[in-house]
């Protein structure tokens, strides 16, 4: 196994990890901008009013996506295990 191997699972791995919290935190993102261009514009600072929405999307994207990422980490993880003869070989 050479250090070459090692650095392409591992950076394997971490794309993996930011596709997995890049699903989550962008539609946050993007609910916690929109809500706090309309607290600006409304001159509302309650902190319920941020916290609550961008709660509730990333919870919905969590039920979304959830599936979908761990199919993905176990995906990689047989992979890793099947290739292990290769990989020491």
């Amino acid at each position: 196994m050479t250090e070459a191997l090692i650095g392409d699972i591992f950076t394997n791995a971490l794309y993996l990890v930011l596709a997995i919290v890049m699903v989550v935190i962008i539609p946050s993102l993007v609910v916690g901008l929109v809500v706090s261009t309309f607290q600006a514009a409304t001159q509302i600072n309650e902190q319920t009013l941020s916290f609550l929405p961008r709660l509730i999307v990333t919870l919905l994207a969590i039920i979304a996506f959830g599936p979908w990422a761990v199919n993905a980490v176990l995906d990689y993880t047989r992979d890793i295990y099947l290739n292990i003869p290769f990989l020491i070989g």
